[in-house]
């Protein structure tokens, strides 16, 4: 499909971060999203959103929208009310059952002898022991009935990113793995392991250790990416004092043993004290900004404290600032209210590990099937 060598269908597309990752190589057959701010940042960046992007309900799409045989299906499904043990209530069941939407399309697919060679469905870690593992055992069941082979990778965008970012890629295959693919990987993290181990033996014969090296060693901290003191809006002193007050001694230390000039990251956190629910403000200067959210009306937009010659000051974190810590580039368009934008950022997935797991898995998994192709 099309002059690239692979194709595939983006599910749950938020603004085309997995298809940005993916890269020159892949060509996007069909996306698709429920929320109109995410659709119109897709239109906004991609001017062939017209020929394949469709904005509404997972649930109302049919497989006479999705062209040809894809060679991947990514789904970054609301990670909201994941429950895949829970009930299918289609059109009525809200975002807990938007995966079932997705599913029933893979399965339809299927039928008509056009199911996607690789699946890669992205979600946060809670998947892995969501009702204690049966969410997880589900998916893999329904992966296993469908013909794939598959295993989960949990991957922090830290490792190339200056954001702490662990999600959970589950990769599904309908061609065996070759061996040069299954092994030892960093990403087979302790709770990978666990939802492996809580598997029944008839779903164990069908995982795969998917072997993916870690990346280099991320040469970037937070205040790389930050934009120059002089271009953006500080909050008062006032303010500022108000926002350390809220800390906790340990982190008050933090500030003081600073030098030189130091940037850290701040959320407010409600925390259990002596019986009671406190508020607090909590930093880091480990060069890594927390992980982004979905900031509703700014409630959980991410603050920055700078500390310069015995100085404290503190601001918002940018749109723009959250773009980057999500590996987009400064050409991506974001839409112009500030939550808009944080909406799109936080809500989406890390750049450059969709790239990572793209040159490491997806792509070698399927060459064989390119070059066949080719000829």
């Amino acid at each position: 499909m099309g002059a690239t060598p692979f194709s595939f269908y983006e599910f749950f597309a938020g603004g085309g971060m997995a298809r940005l990752g993916l890269g020159a190589p892949w060509t996007c057959a069909f996306a698709n999203d429920f929320d109109s701010v995410k659709a119109s940042t897709y239109r906004l960046n991609f001017p062939d959103a017209s020929a394949h992007f469709r904005e509404g309900d997972v649930w109302r799409l049919s497989t006479a929208e999705l062209p040809g045989q894809a060679d991947l299906a990514w789904a970054s499904s609301p990670c909201q009310d994941f429950s895949l043990a829970g009930a299918r209530a289609g059109l009525e069941g809200g975002r807990s059952s938007a995966f079932f939407g997705f599913w029933r399309l893979m399965q339809a697919l299927g039928a008509e002898g056009r199911a996607p060679r690789l699946i890669v469905i992205e979600n946060v870690t809670g998947l892995l022991t969501s009702r204690g593992g049966a969410d997880f055992a589900a998916l893999g069941q329904a992966l296993a009935e469908a013909g794939y082979v598959f295993g989960a990778l949990e991957v922090d965008a830290a490792c190339l990113l200056p954001q702490s970012r662990p999600r959970v890629f589950v990769i599904a295959s309908r061609a065996p793995p070759p061996p040069g693919l299954v092994g030892d990987s960093p990403f087979h993290t302790r709770a990978v392991r666990a939802a492996h181990a809580a598997l029944g033996p008839a779903l164990k014969r069908g995982w795969v250790w998917w072997r993916v090296a870690a990346p280099p060693a991320r040469n970037t901290d937070l205040a790389a990416l930050l934009e120059p003191d002089d271009a953006v809006a500080w909050r008062s002193e006032a303010d500022t004092r108000r926002l350390l007050s809220l800390m906790a001694p340990h982190h008050r230390a933090k500030l003081a043993m600073q030098q030189g000039r130091a940037v850290g990251a701040v959320f407010r956190r409600t925390r259990v004290e002596n019986g009671h629910r406190v508020q607090r403000a909590e930093v880091r200067f480990d060069g890594l900004a927390g992980c982004l959210r979905t900031p509703r009306g700014g409630s959980s937009r991410q603050t920055l404290i700078v500390v310069e010659d015995g100085r404290v000051r503190s601001r918002l974190l940018s749109p723009r600032e959250a773009a980057r810590l999500m590996g987009l580039p400064d050409s991506y368009r974001l839409p112009a209210p500030a939550t808009a934008a944080l909406h799109v950022a936080g809500d989406g997935v890390a750049v450059p590990v969709v790239r990572w797991l793209a040159e490491q898995l997806l792509e070698p998994l399927l060459r064989p099937a390119a070059v066949l192709a080719a000829e």
